[in-house]
């Protein structure tokens, strides 16, 4: 149990690390934290240039093999705190009907991993993404990105400390986010990814491909407030690669409520609460993540 704990550990770090990667090494969570977006994921902003800031927490108390059977280990506890920027910029060049849009993300991380009996930290800056996008407006209510983004191994790695940074290898997701956003009745969100991920050099290990989607429905009660469920579903489609492989695939499935602000002015704010279950193969707990765009 030990040895298979060493394995785990490592990936959940990451689980911040920036919106990812997924089956992974050890089958920890991905790069990504699943459950990150919620409503107006799929609906990109106007011309110009845009901020938004996504702030949570995630903390992890059970580790689940492939049965669903708690592997932790005495006092294993995982918390992850994140605080990070994205930069959009929507350009006013136009691609194959839809509006051309680069971004990136800085996250800033603090994690703290417990088991047995010992206690790691880290602080700073984690795996930056940088992105590229195509945002279309079919209708007023209807919009859909399609995207790829790249996960750069900026944060600090050790393979021997489960509080590290980083992943220490680069990964490439193609993203598609379809949003239907009428100022009354029902609302619905989803944010689809499929992880492509490189080797570790490392440990010499290729972590598992994987899909995985955040989602948000509700009912826009009007003056700009949408409440509803939100969460992710993850699911592993290939195996690992190499020396430190787990043993089988990770999947994952959260939910929980979600709530939704946004005004004329260009602010936005959205909050979700997710319980996960269904956890196979991964670290199970909860987490709570806050989206607020800021007009410029």
């Amino acid at each position: 149990m030990i040895k298979r704990m060493k394995r785990i550990l490592p990936g959940v770090a990451f689980l911040l690390a920036a919106p990812s990667v997924v089956a992974t090494e050890g089958n920890g969570p991905g790069i990504y934290p699943d459950g990150l977006e919620n409503y107006m994921s799929g609906a990109l902003p106007a011309e110009g240039l845009h901020v938004l800031l996504y702030g949570g927490n995630a903390r992890y108390d059970h580790v689940r093999d492939n049965k669903g059977h708690d592997i932790s280990g005495p006092g294993f506890s995982m918390n992850v705190n994140i605080l990070a920027p994205r930069i959009i910029w929507v350009t006013e060049q136009h691609l194959l009907g839809g509006q051309l849009a680069f971004h990136s993300i800085l996250p800033l991380l603090d994690v703290t991993a417990k088991s047995y009996g010992r206690k790691y930290t880290s602080q700073g800056l984690g795996d930056i993404t940088l992105g590229s996008a195509l945002g279309f407006h079919p209708s007023r209510d209807l919009h859909f990105v399609l995207g790829v983004d790249v996960f750069a191994p900026t944060g600090d790695y050790d393979q021997y400390d489960p509080s590290s940074l980083g992943r220490n290898y680069w990964a490439v997701q193609p993203v598609w986010a379809i949003s239907y956003i009428p100022q009354k009745g029902v609302n619905a969100d989803i944010k689809m990814m499929y992880d492509f991920n490189f080797r570790n050099e490392e440990t010499n290990t290729r972590s598992g491909q994987a899909f995985h989607a955040d989602y948000a429905v509700g009912w826009a009660v009007g003056n700009g407030w949408v409440v509803g469920i939100g969460g992710y579903a993850f699911m592993q489609t290939t195996n690992d690669d190499g020396p430190n492989s787990a043993s089988a695939k990770a999947q994952a499935f959260s939910i929980g409520p979600s709530v939704r602000y946004a005004n004329d002015r260009g602010w936005l704010l959205t909050l979700k609460w997710q319980k996960e279950r269904d956890v196979r193969n991964r670290p199970e707990g909860s987490q709570l993540y806050l989206k607020a765009t800021i007009p410029l």
